[in-house]
């Protein structure tokens, strides 16, 4: 096993485990952050997240479409980057209407979070029928523009290694857009007055109500952040795979794994458990038959050397978390357990 044998090791495992764990895990992250919002402040599980996600690349989709009808581009980049405000605006709408409509009654009545959480399901199968509806059970497809950053054939012209990276533009849009979102949304929680009245009226409600927090301007702020955050990471998942009802439902488990892995109610868990989901389902899932043969030349599998088939990566999220809850049920960083 030479030097170059390790450098194709290792452009392997950066092209299908290291950059598309890093760009899965970053739209887990983001994902887990509204989760963990909703929990921290409303003080329930909202498992309509997973829809939400699904309505705002919805939105998103459908602009795209116009736009790229009307001829309207960015060039290299997706057109959805144009079409994502929208969508944000359109799910901010939608997130406030259900607020007022739905929540809002049992909040005032002072409901146990787990009737609230009831009525987050009845809502979730509302918006999965609805978005079903408007666009179709299959898979459709948005993305436009350069397809690579940078090629395999480009990358083993480059190197003149036998293996070649290839790096989506996709992956990077997603990976630069969770950093400026995530820097954003903890500068306006720890800088502002608004996200300071959030983060009180999270710690101590009834303290937060004394000192004067507006209780319905906190919510209402909850669900724009929460608008905002799922909107960004359905649309970035749709772009980096396809855009499929049924798989944002099915994502509901993978991001709520991370939310209580993390700890839910902390920011900084969510973020953490998104990655370490992401790492674990794509590293279980991944034949590591190629990188041996390059690591242990000498040793000819006959398999292809995967621990787990790819149609079985949400059972990991779901064994992480069942480990999660039976020995740390307040998460990596301590969230909140109520």
């Amino acid at each position: 096993m030479g030097e170059i044998d390790i450098a194709n090791a290792f452009v392997v495992l950066a092209n299908f485990v290291l950059i598309p764990s890093i760009s899965y895990g970053s739209q887990l992250a983001l994902g887990a952050l509204g989760i963990t919002l909703v929990y921290g402040i409303l003080r329930f599980s909202n498992f309509a997240h997973g829809d939400t996600m699904a309505f705002g690349a919805m939105i998103t989709m459908l602009c795209t479409w116009w736009l790229q009808h009307q001829g309207i581009h960015l060039g290299p980049l997706p057109t959805a980057l144009i079409a994502l405000p929208i969508g944000i605006i359109a799910c901010v709408a939608l997130l406030l209407a259900i607020d007022r409509s739905v929540y809002r009654f049992y909040r005032t009545r002072r409901a146990k979070p787990v009737i609230l959480v009831i009525v987050s399901m009845g809502v979730m199968f509302v918006m999965n029928g609805l978005v079903r509806f408007v666009v179709g059970p299959g898979d459709q497809r948005f993305a436009d523009g350069e397809r690579f950053v940078i090629s395999a054939r480009e990358f083993r012209d480059l190197t003149g290694l036998q293996e070649g990276l290839a790096f989506r533009t996709s992956q990077g849009i997603t990976i630069l857009t969770a950093i400026i979102v995530v820097i954003a949304l903890f500068w306006f929680l720890n800088k502002t007055k608004t996200g300071k009245s959030m983060r009180a009226y999270s710690d101590n409600e009834d303290l937060a109500l004394l000192s004067g927090i507006n209780p319905n301007r906190v919510v209402t702020y909850t669900w724009i952040l929460v608008a905002i955050l799922a909107t960004v990471a359905g649309a970035l998942y749709g772009l980096d795979k396809s855009f499929k009802p049924f798989t944002y439902f099915q994502l509901l488990l993978p991001i709520f794994a991370a939310a209580v892995v993390g700890g839910l109610g902390n920011p900084l868990g969510a973020i953490a458990g998104g990655y370490l989901i992401a790492f674990s389902e794509v590293t279980i899932t991944y034949a590591w038959k190629k990188v041996l043969g390059y690591l242990v030349p000498w040793w000819e599998p006959t398999g292809i050397v995967q621990f787990i088939s790819t149609d079985y990566k949400f059972a990991i999220s779901f064994s992480i978390l069942l480990i999660a809850l039976l020995f740390r049920p307040t998460g990596l960083f301590r969230g909140k357990a109520y």
